[in-house]
This record gives C-alpha cells, structure tokens and sequence, in this order.
C-alpha cells in the first residue's frame, strides 16, 4: 500500500523583488511554500548573501573575524571590491556605524560621499543600514538617497518613528526600503500599511523581523518569523507577503561566545571555530525560518551557508 505524503494547500505566495539594477541585480522572494517545501511548492528565488562591510576600521571584532579584511579595514570602497572579487559577494551591506551620536558621529553628508564611493566601485546590489539612531538616521538615509539618486539601493532601517521621512526619500530617488519592527508580527504588519498608506511600492519594499543569533534568544525570532511566513503563504495576507532580510552578522559576532579567547575559558573550544560555526548555525535556523536575505561576515560562514542553500535547493 502506496503511503502518501501530507501535504498543506497555500493560497498565498511572497512577491518577487528585484534588487539593485542591470546585469547583477538580484531577486528574491517568490515563494509558493515554506521555506525549502520543494515538494509542496516552488522556491524561484534562492536566498541570497549580503557580505558586511563598515564605513570606518571597526573597534570591537574578534580577531578572527578582522583576519579576512585586514588589509582593508579602512577603506571601504576597497573592502567592498575585496568580498566582491576574492569572496564572490553578489550583494554588499554597507554598515554606516559610525554615523551614530554615540561613536563618531560622523555627518549625513560625509556618509552620503562613502556610499556613493561605494556604490559607483560595486557592480552588485547595496543595501545601506544605518546607524539605529532613529534621528540621526532620518537625517543620513534622506541625504544619502538624494546623493545616490538613480543607483537603486536598498535603505533601512525605516521605522515608525522615521519612515515617512526616509520612505518618501526613498520613493523620489528610487530606492528600496526595509521597514524594521521588533519582533512582533501586529507590528510588522501595521508599518507595511503605514508604509502603503504613503505610497511606497510594494515592488520596493522588504521586511526586517529584527533577529539575534544562537543563545540570545532565536527561538523567538524563529516563531516570529514562523508566524509571518504562514500569515502570507497559508492565510492570504498581502501585507505580510514581503521577503525577509535578517542582519545576523553584527547579532553573532558582538556575543561574549565569539568573542571569549579559547585560552581564557578552554570548554567553549577553538576561537576561530567557534565563530564561524555561531554565524552559520544561526543564519542556517533563519533560512528554515523564512529568511530571503542574511547579512553575513566570515567568508567561512558564508561559504557553509552557501552550501546549505545549494543542497536544499537541488
């Protein structure tokens, strides 16, 4: 007797979005099913890997994650050349870090110069973070959108407290925006109305759930994440049906586990390793939970990853 399969009947899907433009745009987004469902859907677009790189040398890396970038540290045109050329980036983020009050306060229009720089040396789509300050965000993500008008880059985070003011700089320069919430799917899907309501595209849009890696609480994320994905694919809710870009990377590699010299505590094992297999786990566990796009640093771990992908994928 033939045994088959359960399967789940989706009336919904996520919308593709192109990134960046000409020949090494990207898309992502267009699923059928739950993430890696081959049997029960269609998964068009693979997930994607954005490749970290920050406007000024930063501080607080672990040595094994500064190794691969040394050379390049600071210089992020440069950097960016190098995860593109030696690591075969086919995204950048670049992390305007020292934009934030708290660090060098660098200003609005010197950031807006390093992503121009940047965007004119990469042939790859850029995403653009800001620093988290609400306000001072709102200042450098509108300067830089004017800035980079016509280069299609991808602007976050937008939150409620900013998103009028970035979202309609966004929309006149010809941006994408990512529109960010703290883990609460009421809340993710009360931003992408605000961000309809004032014109935004939804061919321009993606979404940001907010995550934080392996032991800091990814099983929320996870049911977070979860949650939106079934909304959208099981119950037909166009305004969560937005691919997902998670900025696990920073999550990672700011935690004591990475961070903590295998000298100093000998159970947590090799310094390097650890590292690396942090980043990957936790970027593996958002893939499964809905991930279309991950932030990543280590080119060990993105290497992992990309092999994960491959094999879930064919």
């Amino acid at each position: 007797m033939a045994i088959e399969t359960p399967r789940i009947s989706y009336t919904g899907s996520i919308r593709p979005i192109t990134l960046g433009a000409g020949d090494k745009s990207v898309t992502v987004g267009g699923e059928t099913s739950y993430p890696f469902y081959l049997f029960e859907g269609a998964m068009p677009n693979p997930p994607r890997i954005a490749m970290e790189v920050y406007d000024a040398p930063p501080a607080d890396w672990p040595d094994e994650a500064v190794a691969p970038f040394k050379d390049v540290l600071n210089d992020p045109v440069a950097w960016a050349k190098k995860c593109i050329n030696d690591y075969g980036a086919e995204m950048i983020c670049l992390q305007l870090a020292s934009t934030d009050p708290n660090d060098a306060n660098r200003s609005a229009e010197e950031a807006a110069q390093t992503v121009k720089q940047v965007a004119e040396a990469a042939n790859v789509p850029l995403i653009v973070w800001g620093s988290g300050n609400v306000e001072k965000d709102t200042e450098v993500l509108r300067t830089v959108a004017e800035v980079c008008q016509g280069k299609h880059l991808i602007l976050g985070p937008l939150v409620e407290g900013n998103y009028k003011k970035i979202g309609a700089a966004a929309m006149a320069y010809k941006h994408t925006i990512i529109a960010s919430t703290p883990l609460d799917i009421n809340l993710a899907k009360q931003l992408n109305i605000l961000m309809g309501n004032l014109g935004v595209s939804e061919s321009e849009l993606i979404m940001d759930p907010l995550v934080s890696s392996i032991g800091y609480g990814i099983e929320y994320v996870y049911s977070v994440m979860e949650r939106i994905r079934m909304a959208a694919l099981t119950q037909q809710d166009e305004k969560l049906q937005f691919p997902l870009i998670c900025n696990i990377a920073r999550e990672t590699w700011k935690t004591k586990e990475a961070k903590v010299a295998e000298a100093e505590d000998p159970k947590l094992g090799d310094t390097a390793k650890r590292g690396i297999m942090l980043e990957a786990m936790s970027s593996m566990v958002l893939l499964v939970a809905g991930a279309d796009i991950l932030i990543m640093r280590h080119p060990e771990a993105i290497k992992l990853i990309r092999e994960m992908i491959s094999d879930l994928t064919n």
